[in-house]
């Protein structure tokens, strides 16, 4: 029964990443074509900038509030109070990132020139905290994690099809994922409240407590996520909007690549919190190596029509540059794995935090080299991103050879 859960979970879970790989597959041709590259770079250069938001926002609850619930999840009046407290705080933090946001306008030029379209896209973000994938991750019910995320994505594909046909028309991309992410958010409160769960909120010293304690989660969301969106960033800033839209169609495919890699993560994520058995992290390696390496062998050589497909001949640069990324897809499933699944599970927070930052600073330090030696290129970047990955794997699996004496082996 328990191996027939994390099976289950684990499809759902894949059937969720496969979507997210999908939806925005199919619009991309689309929009790498109705739009220019300079609006299809500044589209781009937003989204990253959100997705450093959505990292403040969602400040590791994703990993600690799903502890937290899978603690209590017998128990539907603690479940009800661990959800209010941690929307609480997310609409607090919501709050802080909508100030940032404001500052950053003044201060990016490319989010200075599209100030409305900037504001849109972190509605978005706002929206997000009352989704509460941590709940259902906890509880184990991934399969309404996936049907609100399909469903939402059906929707703002349809219309971006639809309404979307030149560059005027780029303010309508965010107003469409609000419209989507709203019937998410009442589908999400349908579900909470056919299961029979109210929401309680404690004392607001507990809810602080509860951003505090998720701290350490947040520095390690943050520092990997900087991995694909610092670059981007800097990018815009050094270079300009058209390299900012090749990298960012690398950074798409590599994305939804490793996207693969986080169902079999979350998938036994619960699991390995309850029992700490390292031979289900084993069986995992031995079966998904040689997927692995021919997932990246096919990366290589089908680099070409992809992005031909993708984003059509003006996309056809960018080739090279992803094939220098195909390093990072490898060692990146390693570093996925033995992250929090592995090291996480056995309470090692502060070593799994300490592997990601200490891979930013890598990736940090390599590309003030780069800017400083006038080798900012994305070649040199892209090869950068793969040194950080790899550093990243090693880190964190020294650190599971060093305790591997507290995992069981039921």
């Amino acid at each position: 029964m328990k191996n027939r859960k994390i099976a289950t979970n684990t499809v759902m879970l894949m059937i969720f990443n496969i979507a997210k790989i999908v939806f925005p597959f199919i619009t991309l041709p689309y929009l790498t074509r109705v739009l220019t590259t300079d609006t299809y770079g500044s589209v781009t250069y937003v989204k990253t900038v959100m997705t450093y938001m959505q990292i403040l926002v969602d400040f590791g609850f994703v990993l600690s509030a799903t502890k937290d619930i899978v603690k209590v999840r017998e128990n539907k009046k603690k479940v009800g109070l661990v959800i209010g407290d941690t929307l609480i705080a997310r609409i607090i933090l919501g709050g802080i990132g909508l100030i940032i946001i404001i500052i950053l306008t003044f201060i990016l030029p490319i989010l200075k020139n599209n100030v409305l379209y900037t504001i849109l896209s972190y509605v978005v973000v706002f929206e997000s905290i009352f989704l509460m994938d941590f709940l259902f991750r906890g509880i184990e019910k991934m399969h309404i994690i996936t049907v609100r995320f399909i469903l939402m994505k059906m929707i703002s594909t349809i219309l971006t099809f639809i309404l979307i046909k030149s560059d005027s028309d780029m303010i309508l991309i965010p107003i469409l994922d609000i419209i989507s992410s709203l019937m998410a958010v009442i589908l999400v409160f349908y579900e909470i409240k056919k299961m029979n769960i109210r929401m309680h909120f404690s004392k607001i010293k507990n809810v602080f407590k509860s951003i505090k304690e998720s701290f350490i989660y947040f520095l390690s969301n943050v520092a990997s996520t900087s991995f694909n969106a610092l670059s981007t960033i800097i990018i815009g800033i050094f270079v300009g909007t058209t390299e900012v839209a090749y990298w960012g169609v690398c950074m798409q495919i590599v994305g939804s690549i490793q996207a693969c890699y986080t169902p079999i993560s979350d998938g036994i994520y619960p699991e390995m919190i309850k029992s700490k058995n390292i031979n289900l992290i084993n069986k995992i390696v031995k079966i998904f190596i040689p997927i692995v390496i021919i997932s990246c062998v096919l990366a290589y050589f089908l680099a070409e029509p992809g992005f031909w497909i993708l984003g059509g001949k003006n996309y056809l640069e960018a080739v090279p540059i992803f094939r220098l990324l195909i390093p990072a897809l490898f060692f990146g499933f390693f570093a996925i794995l033995y992250g929090w699944p592995t090291l996480g599970a056995i309470g090692k927070t502060k070593e799994t935090t300490f592997t990601t930052i200490i891979s930013i600073i890598v990736y940090i330090i390599l590309l003030i080299i780069l800017i400083c030696l006038k080798a900012f290129t994305l070649w040199n970047i892209a090869i950068a991103r793969s040194i950080t990955e790899f550093t990243l794997f090693g880190t964190r699996y020294l650190f599971y050879r060093k305790y591997k004496q507290l995992f069981n082996r039921e």
